[in-house]
């Protein structure tokens, strides 16, 4: 039976992607609701939609009342869309998209080493996203909401006051240099990424009420990077990539560290232990999309020192990620 589990939460795990997709926790907010209430709203067949209501508030992710309405939990109300640290998006993404059918192709990965997701489309994710604007808006906004919590992570326990100037390496749309400098009210951001992220980043800077104290600079992280900082942090940008572009990219923010600069990652620590760890099966999902992988504190000193960088420390956090922070060797 605990084999069997296994199998159960995939298809569970689809389950919980139609309902994300359908957006039915937002229907819910107001109250409860039949599934032919749900499925009038949402263009679906209504008793087969109650029958995947059904198997998930079995599990606790909805509730079934008598009448057969039903009713949001603390579990399904993470996927309003608005709720603070909203995983809808994250959900839509990681279980359905691109995410899906590159999932299929795992045993590609496995028996040639190569990228399943390259494979089965012809192309790396990052391209597949400039031709696909709706997977790619989906995917930035699971990033922008599973955030929030991480930024907050990062900018209690790291301080960010040192610097004159705090350069995000691809930092999406801005969340994280926001956090940074709002909390740090003498340091000036810059925020940079791809010219299509960067377009869509500007008016969140502006909403947020940073823009005349962070910088929005488009370009590509294998060529250059902004010079004039000295703190260069990259969120989930290292473990994209394999060991070669991960160095490229390091070594192009240490071009522009002094002495007393710091580079700053902030990226899963697989612990060296045979204990279950989120990084051990999120290294997975790098295979699978992007060819990256989840390091070791081992391994990060190595790839560090590869690009002329030396490690100091790990700050681990309550969340998934750690900190790392290293200077010039």
């Amino acid at each position: 039976m605990q084999m069997v589990q296994f199998i159960i939460n995939f298809w569970t795990s689809r389950a919980v992607y139609v309902v994300a997709k359908l957006g039915l926790a937002d229907l819910l907010k107001s109250g409860p609701k039949t599934a032919d209430e749900l499925a009038q709203a949402t263009d679906t067949h209504a008793p087969s939609l109650f029958r995947v209501l059904r198997a998930l508030a079995s599990i606790g992710i909805f509730n079934k009342d008598s009448d057969d309405r039903f009713a949001l939990t603390p579990l399904s109300e993470t996927l309003v869309t608005d709720a603070p640290g909203s995983m809808r998006w994250f959900l839509v993404s990681e279980l359905g998209q691109e995410h899906y059918p590159a999932w299929g192709n795992f045993m590609h990965s496995v028996k040639t080493g190569e990228i399943a997701f390259d494979n089965f489309f012809g192309m790396d994710v990052w391209e597949y996203f400039s031709k696909h604007p709706e997977d790619a808006a989906v995917f930035n906004n699971s990033m922008s909401a599973n955030t929030a919590a991480v930024n907050e992570a990062i900018t209690s326990l790291y301080d960010f006051s040192q610097f004159n100037k705090v350069v995000d390496v691809g930092g999406g749309h801005g969340g994280l240099i926001t956090s940074i400098v709002q909390k740090n009210p003498r340091v000036r951001g810059v925020l940079f990424d791809a010219p299509q992220v960067i377009e869509g980043a500007h008016s969140k800077l502006e909403n947020a009420g940073v823009a005349d104290r962070c910088d929005a600079v488009a370009g590509d992280f294998f060529k250059a990077v902004p010079e004039g900082g000295d703190a260069y942090i990259m969120k989930w940008i290292i473990h994209d990539w394999e060991d070669e572009k991960a160095i490229a990219i390091l070594k192009n923010c240490r071009k522009h560290l002094g002495p007393n600069g710091r580079l700053i990652i902030v990226d899963c620590v697989v612990p060296e232990n045979d204990e279950p760890d989120f990084s051990k099966t999120f290294d997975l999902n790098m295979m699978v999309m992007t060819g990256g992988k989840e390091r070791t504190k081992r391994e990060f000193e190595e790839l560090l020192a590869a690009a002329g960088l030396k490690l100091l420390r790990v700050i681990p956090t309550d969340l998934p990620p750690s900190i790392v922070e290293a200077q010039p060797a």
